[in-house]
Parts: structure tokens; C-alpha cells; sequence
């Protein structure tokens, strides 16, 4: 039988995300003075440590407080929010050459986060600007906002196709490709479809190309026929890696792709793609699993565990140090990625494994995360659960994967139809 009571998830996630989630960021993070979001929180909330901006959060920010005005459109306030997030983007989030500085002043001076390494130290950050701006103009029909993203997305993609752009805080060695470059091309493509079918706009045609290119890449690419995702892929290389790069697996960045995905195969009609969704996000997260401390880890060995294999001629790559410190981190984003897309894929397939993943998953966070003083998620533990105080990729505290997910959430458990015992994609 079908387990998921529905309403009872709706009113569980709807109280969580307006009482507990978003009291915290309305009253104490947006700049009414210049505008944009403070994201640099200590992982407590007690605490803000600089009011510098990252591009990386501004744009996110802007997405959320977007998708928080379609969903609540008797509530003038999250409107606001978005267009005076959008008018920041707009002043501050472009250099001369068009592409985004990585982090700003308060004011939104562009700044270097590591002096003398450069304004421009992560294609990310663009990613995540046109991410907003394209949501904010399918919001509200901006024209301009469309143009902005639109224009900026051409010089992105022409950036990864030379290879001419960078990845902080996680660069790719050199003669790999990113999983993580593909999966977020996917997202803002996406978006900016929305927003040009929103706005009627002749580019429309060319993104869902663009979507349908990108998916078939990504499938042939970084999946495995058993539904493994590898986060790094040698170029022009031919059988097994036996690097660590080449090994290694993000089960977090998998179960969000495998949303990306579906949402665009449900309205391109691509079945053969929901099918391998489903079958990702089952294998990629069991091998994400602890299955002494629970939770899901941040890397994994191909086989599960500890990354491992050889380091040949990365000896010293940054990379390495990272999977070394962090391997077991039980972070929030994943969680809150992996609460949807286990319940996405369950709706859709209807398989009972599946809605076990999602009840173990979040059972898992509601345990672990919530701050208990109520100040939002502490959202750094170790492996065994316990609050981290270190940085995993930028210096803040950044509320959007919670938020979008629990959008998401509600989004998906109030849609009627499909939700029945058993699917085609079993």
C-alpha cells in the first residue's frame, strides 16, 4: 500500500519552511540599505562574520525569493525582496567584459577573495547570477532581466567550450571534465526556458536544444549502465581510471542532477531518461549511505567508502586535500537534495524501496540538522552527526538548497494526479 500521507507531509514541510526556515533570513539577512543578502553567518547563526557578497549566494538568493513570489502571490513582501535582489545583480554583478566578479563588497565593490588570484575565480558564480535573473524574468515577465541572463549564458557556455574558466573552490584537474559544470548547465538552461516561454521570446527553440543536448551528453558521459554518476571523467581516455579523480563519486551533486533531469524529461516526454533517474538516485544513494553513523557522506569511492586510487601526477592538486578532509562531512544541501529527489523519483515510479529511501533520508535530517534553538540548520556535522566549524566550499551560511527544496516539496505533494501504486519506470 501507499505509505505517504500527503497532507500530513505538506503541513510538516510548510510549517518548517514559514516558521522555522525563512523567520531567520527575513529578519536578520536582507541589506535594506544596498541592497542583496548577507550570507556570511557563522554554521551556528549566532554570529555575522563580513558583509561581503558572493555573487555565488546573491544569485540563489534571488531565485528563491523569485520562486517564494510565484508560489505566495498575496504576499507582497517576497516580490519586493526579488526586485531589490535583481537591481543589485544588475549594478553589481558584472565586470567590463561581462563575466561576474566571485565576490563584492557590502556596497557591492568587486573584490578579490584571494588577493592577487583574480576577481573571475569561479564560472559558479555566473551560473548562479543567471540562475536568478532568469527566475526573477519568468516571474515577472522582465524583459530585461530575460536579456541580462540570456546574455550572460551565451558567454558562459562559450567559456566552457574553450575551456577558459575557472572552478573554485573545487578546480578540475587538468585533462578531466566536471560532472558538476554539466549538471549546473543543465539547471540554468532550463530556467532560462521557462522564462522565454514565459516571455514569448525567439530563443526559446535554441534552449530547449540546448536542454536536450546537454541531457544526452550527461547521460553518455558521466553514467554507468548500473546508475553510478562520476563526478570526474578523463578526456580522450578509454577504460578504467585508476585515479582517484577518475574513482571518485559526489552522491550529493547526483541526486540533485537526477531532478534536473527529470523535471526536463517529464516535459520533453522522455521516458528512457526518467528511467535512468530513477534508477541513479536508488544506487547513488546506497552507495552514498553510512551505514554505521547514517546519513549520506560527501564523496565515495566508486564502490563505496573512502575515495581511493592513485594520485599519479596530481600529487599536491588541491582536490586531493579536499577528499582527504571532507570525504565523511555530513553537509545539509545534500540532505535537503536528496529529501526531494527520493520522493520525485518514488512519485514517479512508484517502487516502495524509494519511499523507504526518502522516509530514511528524512528521518536522518530532521534528526541532525535543525538547529535546536531553532536558528535555521546548523549545516556542517561530522561523520558522526556532531556540528563542524569549517568551511566545505564558501565561507556562509547559505539558506537556498533548503529553501528551494522545501519549495519543491510542497510544490510536488500538492500536485494532483500520478500519485498512484506503482509506474512503467519500475
Amino acid at each position: 500500500m501507499n505509505k505517504l500521507d500527503r497532507n500530513a507531509e505538506y503541513q510538516f514541510y510548510h510549517q518548517h519552511l514559514y516558521e522555522k526556515i525563512l523567520p531567520f533570513w527575513l529578519e536578520r539577512a536582507f541589506d535594506r540599505e544596498y541592497g542583496g543578502c548577507y550570507t556570511c553567518f557563522d554554521n551556528n547563526g549566532d554570529r555575522l562574520l563580513s558583509t561581503d557578497k558572493y555573487l555565488w549566494s546573491q544569485g540563489r538568493v534571488v531565485w528563491f525569493c523569485s520562486k517564494l513570489a510565484e508560489m505566495n502571490k498575496t504576499n507582497p513582501d517576497y516580490l519586493r525582496l526579488a526586485e531589490e535582489g535583481y537591481h543589485f545583480l544588475s549594478k553589481h554583478a558584472f565586470l567590463p567584459n561581462g563575466h561576474c566578479p566571485f565576490l563584492v563588497t557590502r556596497e557591492g565593490v568587486p573584490k578579490e577573495p584571494v588577493p592577487g588570484k583574480g576577481l573571475e575565480t569561479s564560472i559558479y558564480a555566473d551560473c548562479f547570477v543567471v540562475l536568478g535573473l532568469a527566475k526573477f524574468a519568468a516571474v515577472t515577465g522582465e524583459k530585461e532581466a530575460f536579456r541580462q541572463a540570456f546574455t550572460l549564458y551565451q558567454s558562459i557556455t562559450g567559456r566552457v567550450a574553450t575551456g577558459n574558466f575557472r572552478t573554485e573552490p573545487e578546480p578540475i584537474p587538468e585533462g578531466y571534465r566536471s560532472h558538476g559544470v554539466q549538471m549546473i548547465l543543465l539547471n540554468i538552461s532550463q530556467e532560462l526556458l521557462a522564462a522565454a516561454e514565459r516571455l514569448q521570446a525567439p530563443e526559446a527553440g535554441y534552449l530547449e536544444e540546448q536542454c536536450c543536448t546537454l541531457l544526452a551528453d550527461s547521460l553518455a558521459t558521466f553514467h554507468t549502465p548500473d546508475g553510478r554518476v562520476y563526478e570526474l571523467v578523463k578526456e580522450r581516455a578509454s577504460g578504467d581510471d585508476p585515479c582517484i579523480f577518475g574513482r571518485f563519486m559526489n552522491p550529493g551533486h547526483s541526486l540533485e542532477d537526477m531532478w534536473f533531469i527529470i523535471h526536463f524529461a517529464r516535459k520533453a516526454g522522455r521516458e528512457e531518461a526518467i528511467r535512468q533517474a530513477v534508477k541513479v538516485t536508488e544506487r547513488m544513494f546506497d552507495l552514498g549511505w553510512d551505514h554505521e553513523y547514517g546519513g549520506l557522506l560527501h564523496f565515495v569511492d566508486q564502490e563505496g567508502g573512502k575515495p581511493r586510487g592513485e594520485q599519479g601526477a596530481y600529487t599536491g592538486h588541491p582536490m586531493l586535500a579536499k577528499l582527504e578532509a571532507s570525504w565523511d562531512d555530513k553537509l545539509w544541501w545534500v540532505h535537503s537534495e536528496a529529501l526531494y529527489t527520493t520522493l520525485v523519483a518514488y512519485h514517479l515510479s512508484g517502487k516502495e524501496e524509494l519511499y523507504r529511501r526518502y522516509q530514511q533520508v528524512k528521518d536522518y535530517t530532521f534528526k541532525t540538522f535543525p538547529h535546536p534553538e531553532g536558528k535555521e540548520w546548523i549545516q556542517i556535522r561530522d561523520r558522526q552527526g556532531k556540528p563542524a566549524d569549517k568551511v566545505v566550499a564558501l565561507p556562509v551560511k547559505d539558506p537556498f538548497h533548503i529553501i528551494r527544496n522545501l519549495l519543491l516539496l510542497l510544490e510536488l505533494l500538492a500536485e494532483e494526479g500520478a500519485w498512484k501504486e506503482g509506474s512503467d519506470h519500475d
